[in-house]
C-alpha cells in the first residue's frame, strides 16, 4: 500500500475487513489525507498526541465548518479552554461518581425485569437488552417520567435512522429535525426544574454553580441531550460487542464464567478490542507535525480510536481478544479534558449486563443464521444482535 493507491475507509460491517485495513494505514499510511478532506490518524501514539492538546488540536469544528454551528454552540464536546473547563466543571457537580454509583441496584433490578420478560430462547438481544436497559437508566437518571420513556425511543430512533445527505448543509437541518421535539421536551424540564428542583440530574444540571454561575437553559439542555443520544447509544454498543466478542472466543466466556472478578477487566477489553466509537474529530489551530507529517493550520483531522487501541506497537498481541490484558490503557473513552463523563455509567451497566446474562442463561450464542446488521463508518457495533441462549 503506498501514499498513490487510491485508498477509501471501509464501513464497519463487523468483519476483520476494518481492522485489516487500519493495520495497514498504521504500517504505511499512519497520516493520511482523505482527498483534500480530513488527515486520518492510525498510530497509538499520534492519536492521543491529537485528542490530548487542545491548544493545537481544536474540539470546535465550526471553525473550519461554519455551517454546524448551530449544532456545536454551547455543545460539551465542541468546546476548548477555557469554557470548556467552567462547563465541565459545572456537569462534574451534577454527574459524579457518586451519583453514578447509586444508580447500581435499580440498574440491576432493570436489567433484571428485563431478562425476566424473555420468552423464547431465540431472541434479538438488541431488542430485549441492550437498547432499552440504557435507555431506561439514563431517563430515570435526567428525572424523565417513566410513562414518557417512549418517547425517549422514538426520539432515539429517529437520530439513529438519520441519513447521509449529499449536501453537507442539510446536516444541520437533518439532525434539528430529529432533534427539536427532545429539545423542547428537555427545556420545558429544565425550567420546571429552575424553580422546583427535584433529586435529578436535570435539576442538578439546573442549579450547579461555579463562581456563581449556572448553566443556561439552553447549556442543559445540550448536556442531557448528550448524554441520552450517545450515552445510550455507547452502552448499546458496548454490551452486544461484549456478548459478541465473547462468542467468538468462547474459552474467555467459560473463564468468566468460573470467575466473576474478570468481568470488569473483561469489559476493558471490549472497549479496546471493538471500541464503540472508531473516531473522533479535531481541527488543528496552527501548523503541526504529526507522526512526521505536516498538517496545516485550519484543518479537519479525524483520530482513529479503535485503530490506535489495535496498535501492535502499544498492545502487545494487538489482534487477539484477552480479557486478562493489563494495562489496558486503551482511549474508547478519549483522554485529558475530553474523557466521556459518562464513561463510568456505561462500564457500570455493561459489567451488570454480562452478570445477569451469565445469571439468566447456561447458554449464550449469536445466531449465526440470522443476518445481522452493522452500523456504518463512525460505529463499531450490531444494530441488531440475534441470539439463542437456554435458561439456568
Amino acid at each position: 500500500m503506498t501514499e498513490q493507491e487510491p485508498l477509501s475507509v471501509p464501513h464497519a460491517d463487523g468483519s476483520n475487513t476494518l481492522f485489516e485495513w487500519l493495520a495497514g494505514m498504521r504500517a504505511d499510511n499512519p497520516v493520511w489525507q482523505e482527498g483534500d478532506g480530513p488527515y486520518h490518524i492510525f498510530r497509538y501514539a499520534d492519536v492521543q498526541q491529537v485528542i490530548a492538546d487542545p491548544k493545537v488540536f481544536s474540539n470546535d469544528t465550526s471553525r473550519v465548518l461554519p455551517h454546524v454551528k448551530p449544532l456545536t454552540e454551547g455543545h460539551i464536546n465542541a468546546m476548548d479552554p477555557p469554557e470548556h473547563g467552567k462547563l465541565r466543571r459545572l456537569v462534574n457537580q451534577a454527574f459524579t461518581p457518586n451519583t453514578v454509583d447509586k444508580l447500581e441496584p435499580r440498574i440491576t433490578a432493570v436489567t433484571n425485569e428485563l431478562l425476566a420478560d424473555i420468552g423464547s430462547e431465540r431472541f434479538d438481544l438488541v431488542d430485549v437488552l441492550t437498547y432499552p436497559l440504557p435507555v431506561i437508566v439514563i431517563s430515570e437518571l435526567l428525572g424523565i417520567p417513566a410513562t414518557d420513556r417512549e418517547l425517549f425511543r422514538k426520539w432515539a430512533d429517529r437520530f439513529m435512522n438519520l441519513s447521509r445527505p449529499k449536501d453537507r448543509k442539510d446536516v444541520v437541518a437533518n439532525f434539528q429535525a430529529a432533534t427539536r421535539e427532545m429539545d423542547e421536551y428537555l427545556l420545558e424540564h429544565c425550567r420546571q426544574r429552575r424553580s422546583a428542583p427535584k433529586n435529578d440530574l436535570i435539576s442538578k444540571l439546573a442549579t450547579a454553580e461555579v463562581d456563581g454561575e449556572r448553566l443556561s437553559d439552553h447549556e442543559v439542555v445540550k448536556f442531557a441531550g448528550i448524554l441520552f443520544l450517545t450515552g445510550h447509544l455507547t452502552t448499546t454498543l458496548l454490551i452486544g460487542n461484549a456478548v459478541q466478542s465473547l462468542d467468538s472466543n468462547p474459552e474467555s466466556l467459560a473463564e468468566l464464567r468460573a470467575d466473576r472478578s474478570l468481568i470488569p477487566s473483561a469489559v476493558e477489553e471490549v472497549l479496546r478490542f471493538r471500541s464503540p466509537f472508531t473516531t473522533v474529530s479535531r481541527v488543528t489551530v496552527t501548523d503541526v507535525e504529526v507522526g512526521g507529517r505536516l498538517i496545516p493550520a485550519n484543518r479537519m483531522v479525524t483520530p482513529w480510536v479503535i485503530s490506535a487501541n489495535h496498535d501492535e506497537a502499544h498492545f502487545p498481541e494487538a489482534s487477539r481478544f484477552l480479557i486478562r490484558r493489563t494495562p489496558n490503557r486503551h482511549v474508547a473513552f478519549g483522554r485529558g479534558g475530553h474523557f466521556c463523563v459518562g464513561a463510568p455509567l456505561a462500564r457500570l451497566e455493561a459489567r451488570i449486563a454480562l452478570n445477569a446474562l451469565l445469571d439468566a442463561f447456561t447458554e449464550l450464542r449469536v445466531d449465526r443464521d440470522t443476518h445481522i446488521d452493522y452500523h456504518a463508518r463512525g460505529m463499531y457495533g450490531a444494530k441488531n444482535l440475534p441470539v439463542v441462549a437456554r435458561r439456568a
